[in-house]
C-alpha cells in the first residue's frame, strides 16, 4: 500500500462563537439596567449610533410581536406608544413683533409649564395636575452622625467630654451599638473608665434613644427608661431574653412574678421597641423594581402584554452621516467607519431580536400560568424550562437567559419570570401534580388559620394535604415551613398560649 499526499475538498458546518455572538448571548440575559448601560457605552463609542428620541410611532422592538390571544391562550401585544406634547397653533409669534410687548412666561421654576403650553410635564398653571409631593420640596434629612453631633454640642460643655462623645459617635455600628468595649476606648484615649462610661450613659438618652449600647438588653433598657417603664418586672424580662426568644412563657411568668395578662402587655411593649435604632434613622429607601414587561386585562377577557417603553433602549443608525463622510475619508478612516456601521447594525438587530424573544417566552409563560392570574397562588401549575423551550422551539439555555433578571407587572403584582417556574409534587393515587409554590402557600394558610387550642404538627399538615390530593412527606413539610420562617408546633403553642 503506497503512502502519498492527496488533496481533498470537503464541505462541513460548524458553529463558531464569534465575539458578536457571545455579546448577543450576554445581551439576552442582561437586566434592563445592564442593557441601558451597555447601550450608553456604545453611543459614546460609535459615532454612527444615535438615540431614538421620537415618540410619535411605536418602536420596532415592541411592534415585533403583535398578536392578541384569548385569556386561555394569553394575549401579547406591543402597539402602544407615547405621544409628544403638542404646541398651541398660535404659539409662534410674528418675527417683526416687538419683544418688549410680549409676555415671557418664564421657566419651570417660575411656574411655567415645561412644554410651553397650558399644561405639560411640569404641571399646569393652576397646579391642578401637579403630581409632585411634599417630599420633593422637603430639605434633605441630616445624617445620624451629624444629628448626634448637634446633640453633643448642646449637652456637653467640657471639651474632654465632647472629645469622648465624638469618639463614641465614630465607633457606632450601622445598628447603633458600640463596636468596642468601653474599657478599650478608655485605654486608647488615656482617660478613666468611669468618665467614658458617664459620657456614654448620658449619650444613650440622645434621640433616637438606645444608641451607644453594648448589647440588645442595654439598648432595650435605655428605650424603656426613656418611657419610664423600666420596673423590676421588665428588668427581669430583659435579663431573660433567651427565654422570650424560645417562647418559654410559663418560665417567664415565674421569673418576672407576673400573670399571663401582665406578661402579654410586657411582651407587647418589648415588640414596640426598636432593636436597631440607627438602622431605621439612616435607612436607604428601597429601590422599586422597574418591570421589563407590562400586562393588563382587556374588556373582552384577553391578556395584553407589552414591553415597558421606559426600559427599552432605542437607537438608530445614522446612515446619512456615513454616506456623506465615507466617500471623502481616507482608507483607514473608511475601514473604521465600515466597522462602526456593522457594529451599529448588529446592535439594532440584537436589541430587536432580544425584545422579540422576551415577548415570545413571556407570552408562553403567561399562557401556561393563566390559572394563577385568574385565581391566585393556589392555582400555580408546575412548570420547568423544558416545557417553555419545547413550546417556543428554543433551547432551554435560551429560555433560562431570557427569564433571568426580567420582571413582569401583572394584575396580581410584579413578579420575576423565574417565579413562574416551580417543581412538581406528585398527587396521591397518580392524580394531578401540584406546584411546590402552591403547596407552600397552602401550608402557610393552614398554619395561619389554626386554632390556639389545636396547633397543627407537621404530621397533621401532611394528613391534611394528602386528603387534598398532595403526596408529600413530613420532612418536605418541615423544610417548606422553615423556608417560610414559621416556628414548629411546640413554639407556636407556647407563643399562642399568651396573646401578646
Amino acid at each position: 500500500m503506497a503512502i502519498a499526499p492527496r488533496l481533498d475538498l470537503r464541505q462541513s458546518q460548524s458553529l463558531v462563537m464569534t465575539p458578536q455572538l457571545r455579546q448577543a448571548i450576554k445581551l439576552l440575559q442582561y437586566s434592563n439596567v445592564e442593557v441601558t448601560a451597555f447601550v450608553e457605552e456604545e453611543l459614546e463609542r460609535n459615532p454612527l449610533l444615535e438615540r431614538d428620541e421620537t415618540v410619535d410611532e411605536p418602536p420596532a422592538e415592541r411592534a415585533a410581536v403583535d398578536q392578541l390571544l384569548s385569556r386561555t391562550e394569553t394575549a401579547t401585544d406591543s402597539a402602544t406608544a407615547a405621544s409628544t406634547d403638542a404646541l398651541p397653533a398660535d404659539s409662534a409669534a410674528p418675527l417683526d413683533m416687538d419683544h418688549a410687548e410680549t409676555y415671557d412666561m418664564g421657566g419651570p421654576s417660575d411656574g411655567a409649564p415645561m412644554s410651553g403650553g397650558t399644561e405639560g410635564r411640569g404641571g399646569s398653571l393652576d397646579f391642578s395636575s401637579d403630581d409632585r409631593g411634599i417630599d420633593d420640596f422637603a430639605s434633605a434629612r441630616p445624617s445620624l452622625r451629624d444629628y448626634l453631633g448637634e446633640q453633643l454640642r448642646l449637652n456637653f460643655d467640657d471639651p474632654v467630654d465632647r472629645m469622648i462623645g465624638a469618639h463614641l459617635i465614630a465607633l457606632l455600628c450601622p445598628a447603633g451599638r458600640l463596636i468596642a468595649e468601653p474599657a478599650a476606648i478608655a485605654d486608647a484615649m488615656g482617660l478613666p473608665l468611669v468618665r467614658v462610661e458617664d459620657v456614654r450613659h448620658r449619650m444613650m438618652r440622645f434621640d433616637p434613644p438606645g444608641l451607644f449600647a453594648r448589647d440588645l438588653k442595654e439598648c432595650l433598657a435605655a428605650q424603656l427608661a426613656e418611657k419610664n417603664r423600666l420596673d423590676p418586672a421588665m428588668q427581669a424580662l430583659l435579663d431573660n431574653l433567651p427565654l422570650l426568644a424560645a417562647r418559654e412563657t410559663r418560665r417567664l411568668m415565674v421569673v418576672c412574678g407576673v400573670d399571663s395578662e401582665d406578661l402579654a402587655d410586657m411582651i407587647g411593649e418589648i415588640r414596640a421597641l426598636d432593636p436597631k435604632p440607627a438602622a431605621s434613622y439612616d435607612s436607604i429607601p428601597a429601590q422599586l423594581v422597574v418591570p421589563d414587561l407590562l400586562m393588563r386585562a382587556l374588556p373582552d377577557g384577553a391578556w395584553l402584554i407589552e414591553l415597558n417603553p421606559e426600559t427599552v433602549p432605542r437607537v438608530l443608525v445614522n446612515e446619512r452621516f456615513y454616506a456623506r463622510v465615507a466617500p471623502k475619508a481616507r482608507k483607514e478612516e473608511r475601514v473604521f467607519l465600515a466597522e462602526r456601521l456593522a457594529t451599529a447594525n448588529w446592535l439594532v438587530r440584537s436589541l430587536q431580536q432580544r425584545a422579540q424573544t422576551i415577548l415570545k417566552v413571556a407570552a408562553e409563560i403567561i399562557r401556561q400560568q393563566d390559572g394563577f392570574l385568574q385565581h391566585g397562588v393556589a392555582h400555580l401549575r408546575p412548570l420547568i424550562l423544558r416545557d417553555i423551550a419545547a413550546a417556543v422551539e428554543m433551547h432551554e439555555s435560551t429560555v433560562s437567559r431570557v427569564t433571568a433578571n426580567k420582571f413582569i407587572a401583572t394584575p396580581r403584582g410584579t413578579y420575576e419570570l423565574k417565579y413562574f417556574f416551580t417543581t412538581a409534587i406528585h398527587g396521591t393515587d397518580g392524580g394531578e401534580s401540584h406546584s411546590a409554590e402552591a403547596v407552600r402557600h397552602r401550608i402557610r394558610l393552614l398554619i395561619e388559620s389554626e386554632h390556639p387550642e389545636e396547633i397543627l404538627s407537621d404530621d397533621a399538615i401532611v394528613a391534611v394535604l394528602r386528603r387534598e390530593g398532595v403526596d408529600i412527606a413530613r420532612r418536605t413539610v418541615a423544610k417548606y415551613r422553615e423556608a417560610l420562617r414559621i416556628p414548629n408546633s411546640a413554639q407556636r403553642r407556647r407563643e399562642k398560649a399568651v396573646p401578646a
